[in-house]
């Protein structure tokens, strides 16, 4: 036997006991597919179930904006009547149409409410999260938690004591009592937000601007703004949707002149009964303003709400 061919033996022999011997222990030649399919099954699971709870959270919206298509007699069947025809007879009820109150006023209080003490809430917590993140205070821990105990409390515990001070300084029916309670109930919690995203801004940023000579309020706005921006306009999105949907305080403090938009909804359920489609059309122009201040502000806020997540 020449040489090269006991080589070729050996070799052979050799693979096939390796094969052999990989076949009793059982084991792969690369693990890495099915590491890669379980992974792709397990996201697949995960998109899946997200889907799903998408839906079941977009179906009572989207049966809403359905419904309010429909006439009162459509409305109001049971089973619901999917193939219904379509009419506009309840967005025309809730703009006044049919001889009933006009929209726009509460609409238009709503969104002075809503704005005005959304900008008051971020000029003043724009500078005390920046006294308990970039210069914090003794016990600054203990002056947060403060903060979030307030929010603790419930709201009616507080309705009697601020319908008695309304009442006594003559704010009863005025819109600008609505910016000021709005502006204390949301200041905490906007406070508590920007103090996590104001952390991230590097210090030597603030330094080297002190050190050109730059002021509290010029850092505030030219430094500490820019670089918070996206957390600035998650906490001025959430501090919108708070106010804009209040009502216990709107209905108990408010008549004719200051009515917002959620005490107007409530003037659609009547003693003659529920008008649903009209109840669904005025519920679904009402939250347009929030739906599209969601979706201007919904890369701001996606941001904003991941600041400070990955360390």
């Amino acid at each position: 036997m020449t040489t090269a061919e006991t080589t070729t033996k050996s070799t052979s022999t050799f693979a096939s006991k390796s094969r052999a011997a990989r076949a009793r222990a059982g084991l792969r030649k690369d693990p890495e597919p099915t590491v890669v399919r379980r992974a792709r099954r397990r996201g697949a699971a995960l998109g899946l179930l997200a889907w799903l709870a998408g839906i079941l959270f977009f179906l009572p919206v989207a049966w809403m904006a359905l419904t309010s298509f429909h006439s009162e007699a459509d409305a109001a069947t049971n089973p619901p009547s999917l193939g219904a025809p379509l009419t506009l007879d309840g967005y025309r009820e809730f703009f006044g149409a049919g001889g009933g109150a006009s929209p726009w006023p509460p609409l238009i209080n709503s969104m002075t409410a809503s704005v005005v003490s959304t900008v008051l809430v971020l000029l003043l917590a724009l500078p005390a999260a920046y006294a308990l993140s970039i210069k914090p205070v003794h016990k600054w821990r203990d002056v947060l938690f403060f903060f979030l105990s307030t929010k603790m409390l419930p709201v009616v515990a507080g309705l009697l004591p601020v319908y008695l001070f309304a009442k006594n300084t003559g704010m009863l029916d005025n819109i600008w009592l609505l910016v000021i309670l709005y502006t204390a109930m949301n200041l905490p919690i906007a406070v508590w937000m920007m103090q996590s995203f104001l952390a991230e801004v590097p210090v030597s940023l603030i330094e080297a601007a002190q050190i050109d000579g730059a002021r509290l309020p010029t850092i505030l706005a030219r430094v500490i703004a820019p670089i918070a921006g996206p957390g600035m306009a998650a906490t001025a999105l959430i501090c919108f949707i708070f106010s804009w949907n209040e009502m216990l305080f709107a209905r108990v403090l408010t008549g004719v002149t200051a009515q917002t938009a959620p005490v107007f909804l409530t003037s659609f359920i009547t003693s003659q009964g529920l008008f649903l489609a009209k109840v669904c059309a005025a519920s679904l122009m009402i939250s347009l303003p929030v739906l599209a201040a969601g979706y201007a502000a919904q890369d701001k806020l996606v941001q904003g709400l991941s600041l400070g997540a990955v360390k």
